[in-house]
C-alpha cells in the first residue's frame, strides 16, 4: 500500500494562520458584538437626553408663567440645541395643544407636519417608535406634557429618525482601529511565541536525522524555560547518549564475542593440525588432544549460552514450577557448587531461614542463575570469602550471593546486566560472551522475580535474587 504524499507546512507558518485566523474570527464575532452594544446604547442614552429634553421645555413654558407657545409665541429659553445629544442633524421639535395641532417648531418642516395625529398623544408611552413616509423609514417620538394645575393643556414633542439616533461614525472608526490594533498585536505576539515553540523541536528534528545518520555529537541548548521543551530536549540528549554508548558497546562486543568464539578454534586448529602433521606423539599429542576438547568444552559453553540468551528472549522456554523448601535447595546448589571447584583459598559460608518455608521455583533455572553468581564472585576475589544468605521480605525470598573483592567500577554498574557487556576488569583475564549476568536477569523475571545489583564498593559486591513467595493467610 503506498501512503500519498502530503505537502508538509513549517510548524511556524502552520500554527501562525490558524491562530490568526481564530483570533481573526474571535475578533470580528467581538466587533460586531461590541457594535450592537454601541448602537443599542447610544440610542437608549439619546432617547433619555431626548426624555430630558422634553420634559424640561415643558417645565420652562409652565415656570415663566407664559403660554405663548400655546399661542403661536416663542419658547422661553429657545430651543435645545442639537449638540445636546451629539446629532448631526437638528432633531424635529414641536408644540401641540390638546388637539395635536402644533403651534410652534424649531423647523418649518417635519415628519408630523403641522397636525400631530391625536392617537400619538393620547397614547401612555412617553417613547413612541413609528414607521413615518413613502419609504416606512422608523421615527423616535418623545413627548412631554405641558400640565397647568393639574391639567394638560399641550404637549412638547421631540422626534428624529433611528437612523440618525444611532449614527456613531466615531466610536464605528475607534472600534475598527482597535480591533485591527488587536488583530495586528495578537498576530505579532502568535508569530513570536509560536517561532520561539518551534525552535527546539526544529532543533530536536535536526538532532534526530543526525543521529539517524550515525553522528550523536549533538549540541542542544539547555535555556528553555518552558519545562515541557526543557524535558524534551534534556531526555533526547540523554537519549542521544545513551544510544552513543550503546553503539559503541555494540561494536566493541561484536569484536569480543567473534574474538572469543576465533580463539578456541584458532587453538583447535592449530593442536589438531600439530597431530595430523606428526608434529607431535605420544603424551604429547594425548595432551594437545586434551587440550583441544577442553577448548571444545568451552566453545560449547559459549554456543549454549547464545541459544539459551535467544530462547530466553524470544519467550521461548517452558519453565517448570515446583514447590520445594528453599532452605534445602540453596544448600544443596552451594554444596554441589563446593565439591566441583578445584582452586583452593575460596570460603563459603551459607546463611539459612530459621524456619524454613515452601516456595514455587523452577529448580534447575535457579541452580542457574546461583552457579552464574558463584562463579562470577570466585573470579572477583580468587582467593577470599563467598557468603550465601537467605532472608525474607514482605513479598518475597531474598537470596544474596556476596563476595569481599574489589567491587565493581561505578561506571560500569549500570550496564552490567546489558546483553554481551563485559568490565574493563573481565575484559582480558577472563574468556567468556558476557551473557551470564544478562541470561541470569531474564530467567529471574521468567520466574516473576528478580535479580539486582545490591551494593558494590572496595569492600565487595552483593547480587540479590528475589522470588515470589506465598502470602500467608
Amino acid at each position: 500500500m503506498f501512503i500519498k504524499n502530503k505537502k508538509r507546512i513549517p510548524l511556524t507558518r502552520y500554527w501562525t494562520s490558524r491562530y490568526l485566523m481564530t483570533l481573526c474570527i474571535g475578533l470580528i464575532a467581538i466587533a460586531f458584538i461590541s457594535a450592537f452594544w454601541i448602537r443599542s446604547t447610544t440610542l437608549e442614552n439619546r432617547l433619555n437626553i431626548m426624555k430630558l429634553l422634553t420634559e424640561d421645555m415643558a417645565n420652562r413654558i409652565v415656570s415663566a408663567g407664559e403660554l405663548r407657545p400655546l399661542l403661536g409665541g416663542g419658547v422661553p429659553g429657545g430651543f435645545p440645541d442639537r449638540r445636546w445629544m451629539d446629532l448631526e442633524g437638528e432633531p424635529f421639535i414641536y408644540i401641540a395643544n390638546t388637539e395635536g395641532q402644533v403651534v410652534s417648531s424649531n423647523r418649518p418642516m417635519g415628519p408630523l407636519g403641522k397636525q400631530v395625529n391625536v392617537n400619538i398623544i393620547e397614547v401612555k408611552e412617553t417613547v413612541q417608535k413609528m414607521q413615518l413616509g413613502k419609504d416606512s423609514i422608523n421615527f423616535y417620538l418623545v413627548k412631554a406634557p405641558i400640565t397647568v394645575n393639574g391639567n394638560i393643556i399641550g404637549w412638547v414633542l421631540m422626534i428624529e429618525s433611528e437612523i440618525e439616533l444611532a449614527k456613531v461614525n466615531q466610536e464605528y472608526t475607534l472600534l475598527t482601529i482597535m480591533i485591527i490594533s488587536l488583530a495586528l498585536l495578537g498576530w505579532g505576539a502568535i508569530y513570536f511565541l509560536t517561532k520561539r515553540l518551534s525552535r527546539p523541536i526544529k532543533e530536536v528534528a535536526q538532532a534526530a536525522k543526525q543521529v539517524q545518520e550515525g553522528d550523536y555529537r549533538i549540541h542542544l541548548p539547555l535555556n528553555s524555560h518552558e519545562e515541557e521543551v526543557f524535558e524534551l530536549v534534556t531526555s533526547f540528549k540523554e537519549m542521544a547518549n545513551r544510544l552513543e554508548q550503546l553503539e559503541s558497546l555494540r561494536t566493541e562486543l561484536l569484536a569480543g564475542v567473534t574474538h572469543e568464539l576465533r580463539t578456541p578454534v584458532t587453538s583447535i586448529s592449530g593442536l589438531l593440525q600439530a597431530i595430523n602433521d606428526n608434529v607431535v606423539s605420544g603424551d604429547e599429542a594425548k595432551e594437545f588432544l586434551k587440550i583441544s576438547l577442553k577448548e571444545t568444552t568451552k566453545m560449547k559453553k559459549m554456543v549454549e549460552d547464545l541459544l539459551a540468551f535467544n530462547s530466553f528472549a524470544a519467550n521461548a522456554v517452558t519453565l517448570t514450577m515446583i514447590k520445594v523448601n528453599i532452605n534445602d535447595l540453596v544448600e544443596s546448589i552451594v554444596y554441589q557448587w563446593n565439591i566441583s571447584q578445584e582452586e583452593e583459598g575460596i570460603n563459603t559460608t551459607i546463611s539459612l531461614l530459621k524456619n524454613d518455608i515452601q516456595i514455587e521455583v523452577d529448580t534447575i533455572r535457579l541452580e542457574q542463575i546461583m552457579i552464574n553468581l558463584l562463579n562470577n564472585a570466585k573470579q572477583a576475589i580468587q582467593e577470599g570469602e563467598i557468603q550465601v544468605s537467605i532472608s525474607l521480605d514482605k513479598y518475597d525470598v531474598c537470596i544474596d550471593i556476596a563476595d569481599n573483592g574489589p567491587g565493581i567500577p561505578i561506571n560500569e554498574q549500570a550496564f552490567i546486566f546489558e546483553r554481551f557487556y563485559r568490565g574493563e576488569g573481565k575484559k582480558y583475564k577472563h574468556r567468556g560472551l558476557g551473557l551470564g549476568l544478562s541470561l541470569s536477569k531474564m530467567i529471574a523475571l521468567a520466574m516473576e522475580g528478580d535479580l539486582v545489583l545490591k551494593q558494590s564498593s572496595t569492600f565487595g559486591t552483593v547480587f540479590r535474587i528475589r522470588l515470589t513467595r506465598e502470602k500467608k493467610l
